[in-house]
């Protein structure tokens, strides 16, 4: 949709946006406490004061509290009123959605840990929640051969003992394809627990930290801090790579591991299909998730 056809009819606005979770209850919107969208929309509410009821945002992850993001996605929809008085405020040649990107941030995240990094008018049939094919995340973990960073210590945990990332990587391909994660999901009422888990390795990096890539079409609730507390588990030797597969087939949650912290993991992109195909996607998706016990969280 182009900007002339906004004014028209309204327009749909893609927010890319990065955060530093520590200082945040989470994503979703809680009374009372400081979170991500709670923040953002509070700034919406005083950019478009004038102009009706203030815009809210549809996420593609409900991060928990203190989960980082550096490729969160979210959509918001503009009246034709919201988006002709955005337009009218261009001044120096500026876009208007470049204007919309320095208020947001000035009143979200005035210390920086919420930033904007970009706003963009969504192509037709866009949906931040719905439209996705996969999100990835990676966790970080510095053990004893790893250094302890205290500039990273917010997006890192530490570990006070050496780990295997070979017994951890093959306890991770596991759990690769579509299974029922209920042994690794924090239930919630009515919410499926099947996912397909397309990607989970472990790599030491350069400076010795051991860093998890993990990719599916979804994540459920704790799932992708259960995952990785499971494969700790293996990587100190509480038992073998196999048992992660047992436990996946069991379908319990289970005390045989911890729940990795959330300071150690971040939300890094989420991708989507072309243009061309995003409603179809959306249309696909939305249908799964009203079946029954369909309903679900993308969060990690």
């Amino acid at each position: 949709m182009s900007e002339s056809d906004g004014l028209q009819s309204g327009v749909r606005l893609r927010l890319d946006v990065a955060y530093d979770g520590a200082a945040f209850s989470g994503w979703a919107k809680q009374p009372g406490l400081r979170t991500v969208q709670g923040a953002l929309e509070d700034a919406l509410a005083t950019v478009f004061s004038r102009w009706g009821r203030a815009p809210q945002l549809t996420v593609a992850g409900r991060t928990d509290a203190g989960v980082h993001a550096t490729g969160q996605v979210a959509h918001l929809d503009l009246s034709a009123e919201q988006w002709g008085a955005l337009s009218t405020k261009r001044g120096s040649g500026r876009s208007p959605l470049d204007g919309l990107v320095k208020r947001l941030n000035g009143l979200a995240g005035p210390l920086g840990d919420v930033v904007v990094s970009r706003v963009s008018v969504a192509p037709d049939g866009f949906d931040a929640r719905f439209s996705p094919l996969w999100r990835r995340y990676t966790y970080r973990v510095a053990d004893l051969d790893a250094p302890r960073d205290p500039l990273r210590r917010g997006h890192t945990t530490w570990y006070p003992g050496h780990l295997d990332p070979g017994a951890m990587e093959r306890g991770a391909l596991t759990l690769l394809g579509l299974h029922d994660f209920a042994a690794f999901c924090k239930p919630r009422d009515g919410a499926t627990t099947i996912r397909t888990l397309q990607e989970f390795r472990w790599d030491r990096e350069p400076d010795g930290v051991l860093v998890a890539s993990l990719q599916a079409d979804a994540f459920c609730h704790s799932m992708v801090r259960a995952m990785v507390g499971a494969t700790i588990a293996v990587g100190e030797g509480r038992f073998g790579p196999d048992r992660l597969e047992e436990l996946r087939v069991a379908g319990e949650r289970t005390s045989a591991f911890k729940v990795a912290p959330a300071r150690g993991l971040t939300l890094t992109e989420v991708g989507y299909p072309a243009d061309e195909e995003l409603a179809a996607r959306a249309s696909q998706t939305r249908a799964r998730r009203s079946a029954p016990s369909g309903s679900d969280s993308v969060g990690g």
